[in-house]
């Protein structure tokens, strides 16, 4: 399974994906005090407290071959602006989820999430031949759920209870996915999108 995805760079036009190392620390940590993102209660964005563990956690995850954890650069900028990744990896039913995703404030309703995207789906419909690719957030992340619908994402479902956070709140999951036979359409749909900002 680990074999399955290797790390590789993403490049678009306005950002390029590349895998996140321990050395892109500092600049995390700045593109998430643009805005202090840490204070959303409802998502997971390091903060000075909980950076190492955060780091710890991606990179476990990816060397288990579970997942593969980005960070976003802004071509125009030549700065770390966020952090995303596939997840939740399963070569032997070619699905896999693209979670963990935030950006710094300004560069939020900028067309980065829609390219950010379009290059993860690209990659995992079109090289990884996935079956089918997974969005999962809090039910109270309520741009997030707007933002997974914009792409073209389906509803699967809502997972109640499914997890307890840091402070020991119940959190309902919602689910969402693209399969493979909507890859075309939403390609296209994004595609459009994407010229809006060129």
């Amino acid at each position: 399974m680990g074999n399955w995805l290797q790390e590789i760079e993403l490049c678009g036009k306005q950002i390029k994906l590349v895998p996140l190392t321990v050395s892109h620390k500092e600049e995390l940590l700045e593109a998430a005090s643009d805005g202090e993102l840490w204070k959303l209660w409802y998502t997971s964005v390091p903060s000075s407290e909980n950076i190492e563990t955060y780091l710890d956690i991606a990179l476990s995850e990816q060397k288990s071959g579970s997942s593969l954890p980005f960070v976003v650069f802004s071509l125009k900028t030549n700065k770390i602006i966020g952090c995303t990744r596939y997840c939740n990896m399963e070569k032997q039913n070619r699905r896999l989820e693209i979670g963990y995703t935030w950006y710094a404030k300004s560069s939020q309703r900028t067309g980065v999430n829609t390219e950010c995207k379009y290059l993860l789906l690209q990659y995992a419909f079109e090289k990884l031949d996935c079956i089918a690719v997974e969005f999962r957030t809090n039910w109270f992340n309520y741009s997030s759920r707007n933002a997974i619908t914009r792409l073209g994402a389906k509803q699967d479902g809502v997972l109640r209870s499914h997890r307890i956070d840091a402070n020991g709140i119940l959190r309902d999951t919602v689910v969402f996915s693209i399969i493979q036979m909507e890859w075309p359409v939403i390609k296209k749909s994004l595609e459009y999108e994407m010229g809006k900002y060129l």
